[in-house]
């Protein structure tokens, strides 16, 4: 109404309180490898929508069935951020990665083209590298006092070299999740449809856990009815 001020007030997590870690499905051996699927948005933040469908829902659908395809095929453990309708922050989502020593962290968003059209087609994200280097740096300086990284023993009275182990590790990271963005084209072809530009790069916060390799994958696109 004219005239009226409106204020809206909503509860959002404790950014300083430890998001509750996601059971572990698969094989017990915690020698084998470990996969996070996230299902992005969630909760309040619906995410992108059209063709009647909201994102949260589509790629919570899709996470569940990859995890559940993953279990079934056996040989590697499996955890998703969110089995159902729960509002993460951002940050939170590769930190679950990170408390539970994944090997791989996988983040499902459905692209928009911001109206219903014809683009279509699947993209994979990995952190470029300026944002790389960035978020290498504001983990060194939060994670001096850490004893480890990647499995490094870091000094914690010798801030140059954490300095330079951090950068090292994140460097290390970020080729293995370039490598596997790689597979993913690669074993998706004649499988997937892909979007002409099928890897790209950018200053995701979701891919910034500097010990974890990451990629975010654009399912396709939510405004296209036929996808």
């Amino acid at each position: 109404h004219l005239g009226r001020d409106y204020v809206i007030r909503l509860i959002m997590p404790d950014a300083n309180a430890p998001v509750d870690l996601p059971e572990v499905l698969g094989p017990q051996d915690k020698t084998r490898p470990l996969v996070v699927i996230d299902a992005g948005h969630g909760g309040k933040d619906p995410g992108a929508s059209g063709s009647g469908y909201v994102e949260k829902s589509v790629v919570l659908g899709l996470a569940l069935a990859l995890r559940d395809r993953l279990v079934e095929e056996g040989g590697i453990r499996v955890a998703v951020t969110r089995d159902d309708d729960t509002f993460l922050i951002l940050q939170d989502r590769p930190e679950i990665a990170r408390r539970l020593d994944a090997d791989l962290f996988i983040s499902i968003h459905a692209d928009s083209s911001g109206e219903v059209s014809a683009v279509r087609g699947a993209s994979i994200y990995t952190l470029s590298n300026e944002a790389s280097s960035e978020a290498a740096a504001l983990f060194a300086e939060r994670e001096n006092s850490a004893n480890s990284l990647n499995g490094v023993v870091t000094d914690s009275k010798n801030q140059e070299v954490n300095d330079i182990l951090v950068e090292l590790s994140q460097r290390r990271v970020q080729e293995n999740s370039d490598e596997f963005a790689r597979l993913i084209v690669r074993e998706g072809q004649g499988t997937l449809r892909f979007h002409p530009q099928n890897r790209r790069s950018a200053e995701l916060a979701v891919l910034r856990a500097p010990d974890v390799p990451a990629v975010l994958y654009e399912s396709g696109f939510i405004t296209n009815p036929a996808e």
